[in-house]
């Protein structure tokens, strides 16, 4: 397996679950202030666009433990260096952020730094918050300044020396982050404007699928180019390249069905982007799914598709390994997924000419086979189909022959796998 080193020990990065927005403010308390608007009904319309603004970043899904109070915190993740918890941000005052202002949570999400000034890990993803305007912040901050105090303090933060030292920052910061909000280019449509405005600044897009370099920052001139989200096993495709995920032979139609439903006639969404599109972008407006949908459908292609982070495969297994996936696809796939490969979309999307399937990287077919999974549910797909896994019944021989048939089979361009990469899949964690 080829890895690229993610991270340099000048600066501390962590590519964390689906990179959605986490305040590591550790255990600061902070002081008195609100955003007040002028009528209680003017109040309660601003909580409301607070609470849509906050789906459309995700917010929840880092600051709520499953089966725990919503945004009361304490999500461990995992890292080389140590074990990071998500913060309490209900406005309790002693453990969540009753006593920020809002110029303390413009500052957080506009510049990375805490109210005592102390820096915050990019974890968070101020790089792209910066992008959100003034209004915009403050209307989320009204909004959860009105949900539920819980009195429930944020865990310390567990890393390992020199790691827990927040001035290491300081080079990460020089090197990558440039603050400002986002401007609207007037060469674009009002539409384009607003999917650019929501895709770079609060849905956070490039910070899982654009690759990272060897000191853990963005790779500018890869940006949309596809990498590994390290804690979570997934590969996130390029969104610049048709042999991936490249949308520019989508129409716009398609791109907008996956965002607001996790399926379309061109395929559906699993592992991190369903937990995307089941906590966040279903419910967006349809206007502004159209919005991203425009702008995303304009990110230039390349021919070629880049070299992110991924396991490599080999060659040398190929004739062996497609001889036998034939023989199991037909007796655990095809009733789904045809004989052809075309599927029966959206219920079971096609294999056949499927990006997704072809890319260069085999983490996510592995882990499909391997583990199953479910387009999330939505109120345009409520009921989705779901991939069974198959880690108990298939080997890792076995599964690496029938994604290797997938792979290379009805005009398919990918090449073979190994029962290595395999077995390091199985023994990878699921979140």
């Amino acid at each position: 397996m080829k890895r690229k080193s993610l991270f340099a020990l000048s600066a501390l990065v962590v590519a964390a679950a689906a990179l959605v927005p986490v305040l590591w403010s550790g255990s600061d308390n902070l002081h008195n202030g609100s955003a007040e608007a002028a009528t209680p009904a003017d109040q309660a319309a601003l909580i409301k666009r607070g609470e849509y603004l906050a789906r459309a970043g995700d917010c929840i899904a880092c600051h709520t433990v499953r089966g725990g109070q919503q945004f009361a915190g304490g999500l461990p993740m995992a890292t080389p260096f140590g074990t990071l918890y998500t913060p309490n941000i209900t406005p309790d005052d002693q453990y969540g952020i009753g006593k920020w202002s809002a110029d303390d949570f413009y500052r957080a999400l506009h510049t990375g730094r805490s109210k005592d000034g102390s820096l915050l890990y990019p974890a968070f993803p101020f790089a792209s918050y910066t992008k959100v305007t003034r209004a915009d912040s403050d209307a989320i901050y009204a909004y959860l300044r009105s949900v539920p105090p819980v009195a429930v303090p944020s865990r310390p933060h567990e890393l390992r020396f020199p790691f827990n030292n927040r001035n290491l920052l300081i080079g990460w910061r020089t090197l990558f982050f440039r603050e400002g909000t986002y401007k609207d280019d007037p060469t674009k449509s009002v539409e384009w404007n607003r999917g650019a405005y929501l895709i770079e600044g609060l849905g956070h897009c490039t910070m899982c699928h654009t690759s990272i370099n060897l000191m853990g920052g963005p790779v500018n001139s890869s940006a949309f180019a596809g990498g590994l989200i390290p804690l979570q096993n997934w590969y996130a495709p390029s969104l610049t390249s048709n042999k991936e995920a490249g949308l520019g032979e989508w129409d716009i139609k398609d791109i907008g069905d996956l965002l607001k439903n996790g399926v379309s006639e061109r395929g559906a969404v699993f592992g991190p982007m369903a937990e995307v599109v089941h906590n966040s972008l279903q419910y967006m407006s349809d206007e502004d799914i159209r919005s991203m949908a425009t702008y995303l459908k304009t990110i230039p292609q390349k021919h070629e598709a880049p070299e992110t982070m991924q396991y490599e495969t080999s060659e040398k297994f190929g004739d062996e390994l497609l001889q036998t996936g034939k023989k199991i696809f037909g007796d655990n796939c095809a009733k789904c997924h045809a004989d052809n490969g075309l599927g029966k979309p959206p219920a079971y999307p096609p294999l056949a000419n499927n990006q997704s399937i072809q890319m260069p990287s085999a983490v996510n077919p592995i882990r499909m086979v391997l583990n199953g999974g479910y387009p999330p549910s939505t109120e345009g797909n409520p009921h989705p189909y779901g991939m069974p896994p198959f880690a108990q019944s298939l080997s890792n021989e076995e599964v690496a022959a029938v994604v290797t048939y997938i792979r290379m089979s009805w005009g398919n361009h990918g090449t073979p796998v190994s029962p290595q990469q395999v077995s390091d899949l199985r023994s990878a964690p699921l979140d």
